[in-house]
């Protein structure tokens, strides 16, 4: 087997799932650890104005491309079903087909986020102390968003054969240049939060080049041939099928959120979104923990199903529900009990800001591990090919019920408060859970009875 390669239908599945999980949650962590030295930067060199300015474009931010996001997800599944079953001209024309939608992509986000960043920022009722600083920090985040789009299309695709060390590597060579550029574009040429989002942009160049370039160097079906890029019918086909879903999924999720960053700035307190934004930001470190289990479901399901390994798919989804069970409430938890100190990393002037961000917490938090849950069903239904499915539920069970609780219950006078906001959550993650658990098991036996019965006919 070549070297970071990793066989997902066959061994093990308890060690095997983890090996394979662990290179991706160091990614994601080590992703998020570099993000929030943005945030801890500004913080301790420009105040909490700036740290509000750059933690309102989040939610926006990923309004904007979530879309183009669940099409790398449509190609790493692609690539994972042609890998498992032993498919190489498949695979083959879907990894020449992905690049080119990735630089589309791109070109698409830079010129929608750099044109339309102030609007966007000015719906959310950004306050207009902060609105002038996050406007800069977003134009010139979305300029450089290309080598983001390319770098996250690449990764799927290392990903789904099997290599989750190498993306690790190469976040961890960008991601240090981005801290190094951060503290020179700040302190030293006093750039505030332009720096920061400048530093972002050549870290992403520098995480593009090198995902591009292990593509190139490989040498199995997957390997880049940059002379051979073009749109493919049938792969791009099935990127879109399975990509465009999970993307409008992203965009819903990232709706509601857009709605509650817009219900928290309604509150006309700094401090409160400062808390708020810090709080949020920790809370990524769990919820990137338990998504690497997420995107393992994706891949262990897809290669299975690929090679009709349908016993596979099953206990793997088991595991993964296990760990991220496990994992997540117990990183909840801690996160909870030293909830102060860690917002005391990011917050140096505002004890009320750390206060408002406690009591975000206390609410989604602690019950964290159910939003992991509830992923890890949705990358088994995605692994299956159905990704349609997983998305209805969500825009139902998620946006819908979070976008009915704040514009009924939150607008009750009595109940307009951060804390009714916040219960939206746990509620949604509940009830969507539930309902992704039942769509698995439906789909599951359609797919494993029909290969059955089609081995039987043969």
């Amino acid at each position: 087997m070549k070297r970071n390669q990793h066989s997902m239908t066959s061994g093990p599945l308890f060690s095997g799932i983890i090996t394979y999980t662990v290179p991706i949650i160091l990614t994601s962590l080590l992703q998020l650890l570099f993000n929030a030295a943005d945030l801890v930067i500004v913080g301790r060199y420009c105040g909490s104005i700036s740290v509000a300015a750059v933690s309102v474009t989040g939610s926006i931010t990923h309004l904007i491309i979530n879309l183009f996001i669940g099409l790398s997800v449509g190609a790493g599944v692609s690539v994972a079903h042609g890998l498992g079953g032993n498919r190489p001209e498949e695979v083959h024309r879907t990894v020449h087909t992905a690049l080119p939608i990735a630089l589309i992509s791109g070109a698409i986000l830079t010129v929608i986020g750099v044109v339309f960043a102030e609007d966007f920022l000015i719906m959310m009722k950004t306050p207009e102390d902060v609105l002038p600083l996050s406007t800069v920090y977003m134009r010139i985040y979305f300029g450089g968003i290309v080598f983001s789009m390319v770098y996250n299309f690449c990764a799927a695709i290392l990903r789904a054969a099997g290599d989750t060390k190498s993306p690790l590597v190469f976040l961890i060579i960008s991601g240090i240049a981005n801290v190094v550029l951060n503290v020179i574009f700040v302190t030293v040429f006093q750039m505030n939060v332009a720096g920061v989002a400048l530093a972002t942009t050549v870290s992403f160049g520098i995480s593009a080049v090198l995902t591009v370039r292990a593509l190139m160097k490989r040498t199995d079906i997957c390997k880049l041939y940059l002379r051979k890029l073009r749109f493919y019918k049938e792969p791009l086909l099935k990127i879109l099928r399975i990509g465009v879903p999970a993307g409008i999924q992203g965009c819903l999720f990232s709706i509601s959120n857009v709605i509650i960053q817009s219900s928290i700035n309604s509150f006309n307190s700094e401090m409160l979104m400062s808390g708020n934004g810090a709080a949020a930001n920790i809370e990524g470190f769990i919820y990137a923990t338990m998504n690497a289990f997420h995107q393992s479901a994706v891949n262990y399901t897809g290669q299975n199903l690929g090679a009709h390994r349908y016993d596979r798919i099953r206990k793997s989804l088991g595991v993964c529900l296990i760990y991220t069970s496990v994992i997540g409430l117990a990183l909840s938890t801690l996160t909870f009990t030293f909830g102060r100190q860690l917002l005391g990393i990011y917050i140096v002037d505002s004890q009320e800001a750390i206060e408002y961000g406690l009591v975000r917490f206390s609410f989604i938090c602690l019950p964290y591990f159910l939003c992991g849950i509830m992923d890890v069903f949705t990358g088994a239904l995605r692994g299956l090919g159905a990704s349609l499915t997983p998305m209805l539920i969500s825009v139902l069970g998620v946006c819908g019920i979070r976008l009915g609780w704040i514009f009924t219950i939150f607008q009750i006078p009595q109940y307009h408060t951060p804390k009714c906001l916040y219960l939206s959550y746990p509620i949604s993650w509940t009830i969507t859970l539930l309902a992704q658990g039942i769509a698995f098991s439906v789909i599951y036996r359609k797919k494993s009875g029909h290969s059955i019965l089609k081995q039987n006919i043969k």
